[in-house]
């Protein structure tokens, strides 16, 4: 028996058609899409950030903590350098390599953290963002957090990249 769509969704409860509700403004003076913004952030979290190059509608920074470096690039920005529609921090390691099986394995245990090889083969990891202008201070303060547990996986992997992934789930 064929039963047509329209016939299961008649008695399916409607959908809300209600407009769901707003996220707070992000703070005052506060703006992630702005790398200003995130450079003074990382400056109250014990790091330093400075633009490094600024390409198109591309701003880089290089980003420095008592602990290790990485870069934050932004993209798709605006003529100014600001209101940037993302965001990925990346670093990678000249100490340790692995192969593209081990770095494919990697990537399949892990949603937000990406790792690829260069054409020198220097293995990296990158997190990415979409950014918004209702984004907060502390939806940035998550993104450095993911971005720190990507750092710790990524060290993880490299130190052993075998039985990083014989461990995985």
């Amino acid at each position: 028996m064929i039963v047509s769509l329209s016939v299961l969704l008649a008695g399916a409860p409607a959908l809300a058609a209600a407009t769901p509700a707003k996220p707070p403004p992000a703070a005052p003076g506060y703006d992630a899409r702005d790398p200003a913004s995130l450079v003074a952030l990382l400056a109250t979290m014990g790091a330093k950030a400075e633009v490094v190059q600024r390409a198109d509608a591309d701003v880089k920074l290089a980003v420095t903590t008592p602990a290790y470096s990485f870069g934050v690039q932004f993209v798709d920005c605006d003529i100014s350098g600001r209101g940037c529609l993302g965001l990925a921090f990346t670093t990678s390691s000249d100490m340790r390599h692995a192969n593209l099986a081990q770095l494919n394995g990697f990537n399949q245990t892990s949603i937000s953290c990406r790792v690829f090889q260069d054409q020198r083969a220097k293995p990296h990891v990158v997190y990415a963002a979409l950014l918004s202008p209702r984004d907060t201070r502390e939806e940035m303060r998550r993104h450095i957090g993911v971005w720190q547990g990507c750092l710790v996986s990524f060290g993880a992997f490299l130190a052993d990249p075998n039985g990083f992934l014989a461990a995985a789930p």
